[in-house]
């Protein structure tokens, strides 16, 4: 096991400098200012233990989470125009969007989305997901436990929100980067839990060759981690590696509405002239891999966006959620006007 360490150590060197680039933060957000008393609410793992009104439309809630190993954690809501979390009749259409590696519960504020007319009519949640978690329950070398994302965001949360904050089973997710990935994991991995998906340089394919595992690893070696932790071993694990890569879920993607849209790494309209993006580069082949197996499999309703020139940047993904959200919105039959 030490060789192995150091073989992956040693490659995540190579790529981490590159790696940071993942999803770069958003601009920081004001300070709340408006602290209110924990929600007693009905929990199944979890419980809502602060809440926080940082804008208008934009609530704040720290929940404590037994499958994060009784940690608190924040997750941001968007709230509809009419929303009142103290009516429980309410149930909005759902909106959950997921940010990325590097990023956390607030990346994506620092877009446009407060100002979309459109998300007035849907409740939008932004979950924490951890520094570089990739939205799944870490295999901890087979013991299982802390973190495990997936059950956090899938069965904890899902179920804190309707019972309290307003939120449905009328729901639909979209991501970036890894956040891309994990929005195509949950709706593969839970059939019924959500009607759309779409990535946005998606992390969709991480098998797809030794440049983009090795790249993967980088990302679960951050923060000093043990990158073993997350998947194990892509060889000696790779049924759990397999289990968490879309390409190979495509079957269970096939009869969902599926976006997907990446650069190629060359500058594009918002980048110098001159830069190039290996990261975007692995992410674009891992995304025609992802589209050509859902093609393969009789996939119903696919889109794609592949753009050609563009980086890893913050720019193309607020473009392509404002492209994708007609179909997201379709699927969770919300007018856009």
């Amino acid at each position: 096991m030490p060789r192995q360490l150091s073989w992956i150590a040693r490659r995540a060197m190579l790529v981490i400098a590159l790696l940071l680039g993942l999803s770069p933060l958003a601009p920081a957000q004001a300070t709340p200012t408006v602290v209110a008393q924990p929600a007693q609410v009905e929990h199944r793992g979890a419980e809502v233990v602060a809440v926080r009104q940082v804008a208008d439309r934009l609530t704040d809630l720290t929940v404590r989470s037994q499958a994060l190993g009784g940690r608190t954690v924040n997750v941001r809501l968007l709230t509809p125009d009419g929303w009142d979390p103290a009516d429980r009749s309410q149930h909005w259409p759902t909106f959950w969007l997921l940010h990325g590696c590097c990023g956390d519960y607030t990346s994506w504020s620092g877009t446009d989305i407060a100002t979309i007319p459109s998300l007035r009519k849907v409740l939008v949640v932004m979950p924490e997901a951890g520094w570089n978690g990739w939205y799944s329950d870490w295999w901890n070398y087979g013991a299982g436990g802390d973190p495990a994302w997936e059950t956090f965001h899938t069965v904890e949360l899902a179920h804190l929100l309707e019972h309290g904050w307003g939120a449905s089973s009328n729901r639909v997710v979209a991501g970036l980067s890894m956040g891309g990935q994990g929005a195509l994991l949950y709706a593969a991995r839970h059939p019924g839990m959500f009607r759309a998906a779409a990535a946005y340089s998606g992390s969709a394919h991480p098998l797809l060759n030794d440049e983009s595992v090795n790249r993967i690893m980088g990302f679960f070696a951050g923060q000093g981690n043990d990158p073993l932790r997350v998947s194990g071993d892509p060889v000696a694990q790779r049924s759990i590696w397999a289990a968490h890569d879309p390409y190979y879920l495509a079957q269970r993607l096939k009869s969902l509405p599926v976006y997907l849209s990446c650069g190629d790494g060359t500058a594009g309209p918002f980048d110098p002239p001159g830069k190039t993006d290996a990261l975007e580069a692995d992410f674009n082949r891992q995304n025609h891999a992802l589209a050509a197996e859902l093609q393969r499999v009789g996939a119903k309703h696919l889109t794609t966006n592949f753009y050609g020139p563009g980086t890893h940047a913050w720019a193309y993904w607020q473009r392509e959620l404002h492209a994708s959200l007609p179909m997201l919105l379709q699927a969770l039959h919300v007018s856009q006007r």
